[in-house]
């Protein structure tokens, strides 16, 4: 696929019965669909296909399937990412991981909101905000990251969280929205003994 912005970035366009967009996005679905469709461990294959799909894919990046996105070249993946099962980004807008991002089952990133005015929905208006996460992230299973968010490096997102704000880096977050709890610690070295020894 061409790696080319077909979408506004943050700002409002009319993204329903657009046949331009309609035709980015299938073809993006083709693309997902044979991701999904192959040896779930053939991990040269999986990073050919999603080479050619993302504007960036890091070193060592593994995303399992199914995976599921818009446009495939609004995503930028750093290095050593790992986004497990029923991983969801809907990139109207840029979505950028940092590097060691780990990424829970049943995670959904989506850059769009719809207008709440009901004729602007009817007609089609929507706004794409990008989503920025930085590094050494960890996103908790079946958690919800909203348009316009960023989230800080070190962070923790606990699981089944609804992120509608910005969080910053070194802290652990978590709950519906999603609040910050409290800082990473040096205690946190020791939470795991099996570990306790390692800085």
């Amino acid at each position: 696929m061409e790696h080319r912005p077909e979408v506004p970035l943050n700002c409002y366009f009319q993204a329903c019965y657009n046949p331009a967009l309609e035709e980015e996005i299938r073809k993006c679905k083709e693309i997902c669909y044979r991701y999904n469709q192959g040896n779930p461990n053939d991990r040269e294959g999986q990073r050919a296909i999603l080479a050619g799909l993302f504007a960036h894919l890091g070193r060592e990046a593994v995303i399992m399937p199914p995976f599921w996105c818009d446009y495939g070249y609004h995503i930028s993946v750093g290095d050593y990412f790992y986004g497990n099962h029923n991983l969801i980004i809907t990139d109207g807008a840029p979505v950028t991981f940092g590097d060691h991002v780990f990424v829970a089952p049943n995670c959904c990133f989506t850059t769009a909101e719809h207008a709440v005015d009901p004729e602007q929905r009817k007609a089609g208006i929507e706004v794409a905000k990008p989503i920025t996460v930085g590094s050494n992230v960890w996103i908790g299973a079946g958690c919800t990251i909203l348009a316009g968010v960023t989230i800080g490096s070190n962070t923790v997102v606990g699981a089944g969280s609804v992120v509608t704000r910005s969080l910053p880096g070194g802290v652990v977050a978590a709950g519906v929205p999603c609040r910050v709890l409290r800082a990473v610690t040096e205690a946190d070295k020791r939470r795991y003994p099996m570990y306790s020894g390692q800085g």
